[in-house]
């Protein structure tokens, strides 16, 4: 717990806009990409019939629309980022193994990967001095 509380105290001195524009994005990608699973439900079923083996298909579809979408917008505002994060984990782990499994996709790879780093980034940095967690912190 002290090491959480000492990045949070070097990353609230060494907090900048570039960084809150990264998490802004990440976020508003993560919600489209959401809201992309849930109105193509083919395309989704697509990518998951390399692992459709594997049981709890329909729970798996459901944890990653809301997921991302509610992971999006937390990560957006700032407010419980790390959590946030660490549900987008498995989706992310899930995306970069089903590459090389299923379909492989270098596009689609890359893509997992530069937002899965973006994402273990911010699991360490946390949200940062903009954001609705800092915000909460200084009203205590």
């Amino acid at each position: 717990m002290d090491n959480v509380k000492k990045w949070n105290k070097w990353a609230n001195a060494h907090t900048n806009y570039p960084l809150d524009f990264l998490r802004i994005a990440l976020g508003i990608f993560l919600i489209l990409k959401g809201a992309s699973f849930i109105t193509n439900t083919a395309y989704l079923d697509n990518i998951l019939s390399s692992v459709s083996y594997f049981p709890g298909g329909m729970l798996t579809f459901h944890y990653i629309a809301a997921a991302h979408i509610m992971g999006g917008i937390m990560i957006a505002v700032g407010l419980l980022t790390r959590w946030a994060i660490i549900a987008q984990l498995p989706i992310l782990f899930g995306a970069v193994i089903i590459n090389f499994i299923g379909d492989f996709s270098l596009r689609n790879l890359m893509l997992s990967l530069v937002v899965l780093a973006v994402c273990l980034f911010f699991l360490f940095y946390g949200s940062g001095k903009h954001s609705a967690d800092y915000f909460f912190k200084m009203q205590q």
